[in-house]
């Protein structure tokens, strides 16, 4: 038998995405019925905004969001990689397929909104599946926004958080659920808590990891569209994330 917080939080991830895929085709017929075709590419201006959230709330991004840490606390750690990381792609996709047709203002908005609500919502999290929920909810603003400017930055972006996610999952699956105790495990598995001290870091975008580099990558990219507003609020929001996944290793 199974466990009731796993029953519920399968029961939520099901009803969610399936409200998501009713919105996404109802937004096709829209599109359909209006434009006299089913093309993704020929989407009309009243299904945008349809599409927008249905998009979020697949990805568990900015403002729909609130489902995304408590499903991923009630399952297994392996579950719980799982669905931050292989089922982001599908969403994804689509976001790519229809990014040209969307209100790129407020996709820049959301993926600020996404960015910031991650990283503080993140500051008084000790388990460590809500901790990487409220961090892959942060990293969906990051990749929200890279979509705006280039599809190929996005996938950067993507590949370096799903294997730095990843990367971090692997240990904390063998050693403990519980952040708090992440520094006690140092007498008995220093490579295990050096190892994600260092996926941490680079998930927070610390030069010179990895994580840094498709975060950069962004705010030049911001700054080149004489966005230095968004790019300097973007920063910020990463400053949270650097120090809560710090402080849980001190």
């Amino acid at each position: 038998s199974h466990h009731p917080r796993a029953t519920e939080a399968a029961t939520k991830y099901f009803l969610i995405q399936t409200a998501a895929a009713i919105m996404i085709l109802l937004a096709s017929m829209t599109s359909a019925w209006q434009t006299g075709q089913w093309s993704i590419t020929h989407t009309a201006p009243t299904t945008t905004l349809l599409t927008t959230v249905a998009i979020m709330l697949k990805l568990g991004a900015a403002p729909t969001y609130m489902w995304y840490p408590n499903v991923l606390q009630g399952t297994t750690m392996n579950t719980a990689l799982l669905i931050s990381t292989w089922q982001k792609l599908a969403p994804l996709t689509l976001l790519y397929m229809t990014h040209c047709h969307l209100n790129h203002t407020v996709l820049l908005l959301l993926g600020l909104m996404s960015a910031v609500i991650g990283g503080i919502g993140g500051l008084n999290q000790t388990q460590a599946r809500t901790l990487v929920a409220f961090s892959s909810i942060a990293h969906m603003g990051w990749l929200i926004t890279a979509i705006t400017m280039s599809p190929s930055l996005t996938t950067l972006t993507m590949i370096t958080y799903a294997v730095a996610t990843t990367a971090t999952f692997l240990p904390l699956a063998t050693t403990t659920k519980n952040l708090t105790d992440i520094g006690a495990t140092w007498p008995m598995s220093p490579t295990t808590l050096t190892a994600t001290m260092v996926t941490l870091m680079s998930l927070g975008g610390l030069p010179p990891l990895t994580g840094f580099m498709p975060k950069w990558l962004i705010l030049k990219e911001l700054s080149a569209m004489e966005l230095p507003l968004l790019a300097t609020l973007l920063l910020l929001s990463s400053l949270p994330s650097l120090y809560f996944y710090m402080a849980y290793l001190t």
